[in-house]
Formats: C-alpha cells, sequence, structure tokens
C-alpha cells in the first residue's frame, strides 16, 4: 500500500474514532477545528441544528493583522483566543473538544490552551 493511502486510511480511521463520541447540544455546542498546512479554523456548532454559532479561522482580516503566517502555533493561539472571545459573547462556556483527525498536539493542542485561558470549558 503506498504511504499516502495509509496516511488517509489512519486519518480517516482517527476521524471515525472521535466523531461516533462527539455530539453538540444547544447547552453544550462542539469545537470543531480544522487545519491545514497553511490555516487554522475552529467553529462552534450545534448539531441539533445543525447551524455553526460562531467561526473563525487563521485568514479572517483581524487575525492576519495580528501573525502573517496562518500555519504555525502563534496563529493557532490566536484563533483559540479569538473563538472563545466569540463564543463567551454570544453565552456559551462549555463546548465539546472535536480534534477531527488530528492528533491533539502542535497547532490544536495551542488553540485549546488559548480557548481555556480565554474562557472556554471542555
Amino acid at each position: 500500500m503506498r504511504e499516502q493511502t495509509i496516511k488517509s486510511v489512519r486519518r480517516a480511521r482517527r476521524r471515525k474514532r472521535v466523531r461516533k463520541r462527539i455530539f453538540g447540544t444547544p447547552q453544550r455546542p462542539r469545537l470543531s477545528v480544522a487545519r491545514s498546512h497553511r490555516n487554522v479554523y475552529a467553529q462552534i456548532i450545534d448539531d441539533l441544528s445543525g447551524r455553526t454559532l460562531c467561526a473563525v479561522s487563521s485568514q479572517s482580516p483581524a487575525i492576519r493583522g495580528i501573525c502573517a503566517y496562518g500555519g504555525n502555533i502563534k496563529a493557532a493561539a490566536v484563533v483559540g483566543k479569538a473563538i472563545a472571545e466569540k463564543a463567551v459573547a454570544l453565552g456559551i462556556e462549555k463546548v465539546v473538544f472535536d480534534r477531527g483527525a488530528a492528533k491533539f498536539h502542535g497547532r490544536v493542542k495551542a488553540l485549546a490552551q488559548a480557548a481555556r485561558e480565554a474562557g472556554l470549558k471542555f
């Protein structure tokens, strides 16, 4: 099996394992984190209604002003702080953390720690 195929199979397996346990409700929505090589994305989702309550990415102009490159740990921490501030402004304090298929280290961990420090509980 090619190396890229093995990676994609492992990634799909991780995503399935994580998502079968995590579900966002109106009282405790899901904080979903996605990452690409150049950017980090975070959104808070209510799975019952299928709505995104708020979203932040390292591509947004406010974040771009703080850090020019969106694919590093510093940008992930800024995105985590921004999503937490938006959530608290909407009255959301508790969330369920959804790391998707990414491992919990590096940018995903930095985003989670920054969100916790800014007031989210998960």
